[in-house]
């Protein structure tokens, strides 16, 4: 009997959990490890963060449904990872053992980088969370009594752009439809070297569309844009040109700010000797595999990969839906050959499709591979991609309830945008 951990339990651990038991039954253990004991679906939060959406809509708790499925829980964070050992360290005491493990924690978020960052010791709200997402819809609510200026977008090396993009269109749909958009200035702040970026180098038309969607609904921005430090209703922003040269040092006011932070990987994993990159996120081969310790796989937020391209302000790569699930079927085919004695062959993918939300119509975007040049470039915008964002929300909290191993993009997603099959 194997025993395979997971560590982590959001978009790609549950999953992981499901597919790993789907194609291994019930001979080999799994075990399922995550800080917290519910579910989030992190996509819908910037709908929280309007109230859109309330907490109990996208998210439920873990370990009624994993053990439906004769996968065992345990809600407790990891403190630390003994990776010669095969052994896990608990906050609760416990020193769980195992022959596989899957990183599929997601990210740290590094807003200790940026001096008043963040929710907890700063200034500035987040949507990162369905936490996060709450306290800015408790700040939001306050703010509609008193509107005023309004900062939106990300830190220096970010590389998540798609909710920031997001949240700016919902924002300014929600005041609209309160009658309050006129007496609220917007302006997005992002390191990306141009509207549209998204840390992809651009993609398809993105940059043309998006710019012409923030001019028809006034919403201004600076980009290569250094955020320094943040104080209370302001934020110093410097802004570079292309060669990284100074144009302009800004002084911006606000009354609510939401700003994406940097990403690291969390601490235990991050700490174990030539497991990570300097920012603590695991370093892979073609199989999902640790390049030092073969018995451990990672995939999602928390894997390294490089910039597509070097920009003035740092940036880094996003890691989209699809994306993450590519890696995680790669996963389950490598552990599942592993065992029984074969090679692992399966690949992960570096394809990048998303569906983004802009409040009452959605853009999409593919670009296969991530990195240029590519075989498809296209960003489009539609109504569709709104209601196809819900149906996609609704279905993936039907997966998790479910314990359904089906691959939601390959099945859905991918038909949607017209797109049959991709290779790996």
């Amino acid at each position: 009997m194997a025993r395979i951990v997971i560590m982590g339990a959001g978009i790609g651990g549950m999953p992981a959990a499901y597919e790993l038991h789907e194609k291994l039954g019930s001979v080999h253990e799994i075990t399922v490890v995550n800080p917290v004991d519910y579910f989030q679906f992190v996509p819908s939060n910037p709908w929280v963060a309007v109230g859109w959406r309330k907490r109990s809509d996208i998210v439920l708790p873990i370990a009624p449904y994993l053990e439906k499925k004769g996968i065992h829980f345990i809600g407790s964070p990891v403190t630390r990872l003994e990776a010669e050992a095969n052994t896990l360290e608990l906050a609760n005491g416990q020193r769980l053992e195992y022959d596989y493990l899957v990183i599929a924690t997601g990210p740290r978020l590094a807003f200790e980088e940026v001096s008043g960052a963040g929710p907890l010791a700063g200034f500035t709200h987040s949507v990162c969370s369905v936490d996060h997402a709450e306290q800015l819809w408790v700040a939001y609510q306050e703010f509609l009594g008193s509107p005023g200026p309004v900062i939106i977008g990300a830190m220096p090396g970010a590389s998540c752009f798609g909710p920031a993009y997001e949240f700016s269109f919902i924002f300014n749909t929600d005041l609209k439809r309160r009658k309050l958009r006129h007496k609220v200035p917007i302006i997005f702040v992002t390191p990306e070297p141009y509207i549209g970026h998204m840390g992809l180098g651009g993609v398809g038309d993105s940059k043309s569309m998006l710019e012409s969607e923030f001019r028809s609904h006034d919403i201004k921005w600076i980009c290569n844009a250094k955020v320094t430090r943040v104080e209370d209703g302001k934020m110093f922003v410097t802004e570079l040109d292309l060669q990284g040269n100074l144009v302009k040092e800004h002084e911006l006011p606000f009354k609510l700010s939401m700003m994406l932070p940097a990403f690291k990987g969390i601490d235990p994993v991050a700490a174990v000797e030539g497991l990570c990159n300097p920012r603590g996120f695991v370093l892979i081969d073609e199989q999902q595999r640790s390049k030092k310790f073969p018995n451990i796989y990672s995939a999602g937020v928390c894997v390294a990969i490089p910039p597509v391209e070097v920009t003035p302000v740092p940036t880094g790569a996003p890691k989209t839906g699809y994306m993450i699930e590519s890696m995680i079927t790669a996963i389950t085919e490598n552990i599942a050959a592993d065992i029984a004695g074969l090679a692992a062959t399966a690949k992960g993918t570096w394809n990048a499709i998303c569906l983004a939300d802009m409040g009452d119509t959605g853009a999409a975007f593919v670009a296969l591979p991530q990195i240029p040049p590519r075989n498809v470039n296209w960003f489009k915008k539609g109504k569709w991609v709104h209601l196809a964002k819900i149906a996609f929300e609704k279905y993936f909290m039907h997966k998790m309830k479910t314990g359904s191993s089906e691959p939601v993009y390959e099945k859905y997603v991918l038909k949607l945008l017209g797109i049959e099959r991709l290779d790996r």
